[in-house]
């Protein structure tokens, strides 16, 4: 068994307070000295009998005909490379393309070179091995993605807390403190930052996100706090006033007890759902003894669920990031978007305010609406109405909020969609047709 005490030990002498947020999990864990590890020491040998994968003796992967044609799109270096098992820690030039995308516009911050993950919920999971653990708080506005409660709370045992993200239908920056605010003084805590947000299709002005930053340091001053930056939806920001980058750069040394953790990844910023590319990043200079400490604790937890991740839809990803063009393809995704929110928009303008009241949104993929106050029916009634009746789906989320998901919807059907909507809340609530 390997002592994890002096990668602890480097990470409380970088970082005191990350050291303290460590879960019992999370201290434990450090990359063993086993297969992967072995392997990677004997790469570029003569004869090297290491690994447990099938190759012609030369390094070369072993095709099948049917896979060979398949994978006829990949030049014959990256085909290998996609045909094989990729290191612990992800295809090396994938992840130094993935952190120059990451950092084209804020290129004066640390950061460590993003490790793979299989998909972004994976990366969070890793964050919850790392910093959770029972009856640790776990601040996040609500509504929420209801999966953090299994990847934080079922898995791990912590505890979620919770404010409302928005008060008198406006954003609320200090949700997180509120969430903390009873929580002991020196208790290490986890809060999480969903911004462009799911379900709420939100990200903050200049002004909202000055106020939750100072917010956030205040919670800092008195305990460890680790900000999980869920930036799943990052840049597809469509108000021009709007800032557009995560706020992990405005986190990172924002104060000593306050340190920010990035995941991201392919599936929404390139369109690449079914790739399951996501990255874990910490702010963290490069090759810094804090950096290759966190990088043990990280690939032992992925070998430990995973093996290593999928080296198939890496290689897409590189592909991608490798392409002049992709900032501008990316940005053509971004406006068939934007397009697509400023027409749901048009549309809740004119719905009853008794019935629906939309939440603010511009940005990401997603508009939350609450049922209005004069609506004694419950959100799972009118989903499973407007399934049976009206031939539509949306998704309930708690007791009173109904989520369009507009990514999923051609702009010109999103009015259909808000009227079906309406009549449905209209029938439960004994209003008649509208």
């Amino acid at each position: 068994m390997v002592d994890p005490s002096a990668i602890n030990q480097a990470i409380g002498e970088a970082s005191p307070a990350l050291e303290r947020a460590l879960s019992d999990v999370g201290r434990q864990a450090i990359f063993p000295p086993d297969i992967p590890f072995q392997a990677a020491e004997a790469r570029g040998k003569r004869y090297n009998a290491t690994i447990g994968q099938i190759t012609d003796g030369a390094g070369q992967a072993v095709e099948l005909p049917t896979m060979s044609a398949v994978m006829s799109l990949f030049s014959a270096p990256d085909r290998n490379r996609a045909m094989l098992y990729s290191p612990v820690e992800g295809i090396p030039e994938l992840r130094d393309l993935w952190r120059a995308w990451q950092r084209r516009l804020r290129p004066e911050k640390p950061s460590t070179l993003p490790l793979v993950t299989a998909g972004l919920t994976h990366g969070l999971s890793l964050v919850a091995d790392l910093f959770g653990g029972p009856g640790r708080a776990i601040a996040a506005p609500t509504p929420f993605w209801g999966n953090y409660r299994q990847t934080f709370g079922l898995r791990t045992g912590a505890r979620m807390v919770s404010a409302p993200a928005f008060r008198d239908g406006r954003y609320n920056a200090e949700a997180i403190a509120e969430a903390l605010a009873d929580e002991p003084d020196g208790a290490p805590a986890v809060a999480i930052l969903n911004i462009p947000s799911n379900p709420g299709g939100y990200s903050p002005t200049v002004d909202e996100r000055r106020r939750l930053l100072d917010s956030l340091v205040g919670v800092a001053a008195r305990r460890p706090l680790v900000v999980v930056c869920d930036d799943a939806y990052t840049g597809l920001v469509f108000d021009p006033e709007v800032p557009r980058e995560s706020m992990f750069w405005e986190l990172s040394g924002a104060h000593e007890n306050l340190v920010p953790v990035k995941i991201d990844g392919g599936t929404k910023e390139f369109s690449f759902f079914g790739g399951r590319v996501g990255f874990i990043t910490f702010p963290f200079e490069l090759e810094s003894e804090i950096a290759e400490a966190l990088t043990s604790k990280v690939k032992c937890l992925v070998r430990a669920a995973l093996g290593s991740p999928v080296a198939t839809s890496q290689m897409v990803l590189v592909q991608a990031l490798r392409d002049p063009e992709i900032a501008g393809q990316v940005e053509t995704v971004r406006l068939l978007l934007e397009n697509r929110c400023r027409v749901l928009q048009a549309a809740l303008e004119t719905v009853d305010r008794e019935l629906l009241v939309p939440l603010p949104f511009n940005s990401g993929c997603f508009a939350l609406i609450e049922l209005g106050p004069r609506v004694e029916t419950d959100a799972q009634s009118v989903r499973r109405l407007l399934l049976d009746e009206f031939d539509t789906g949306v998704i309930a989320v708690g007791e009173r909020f109904l989520r369009i998901a507009f990514c999923s919807v051609r702009a010109s059907d999103l009015a259909e969609v808000v009227t079906r909507l309406e009549r449905g809340v209209a029938k439960l609530a004994g209003r008649g047709a509208v």
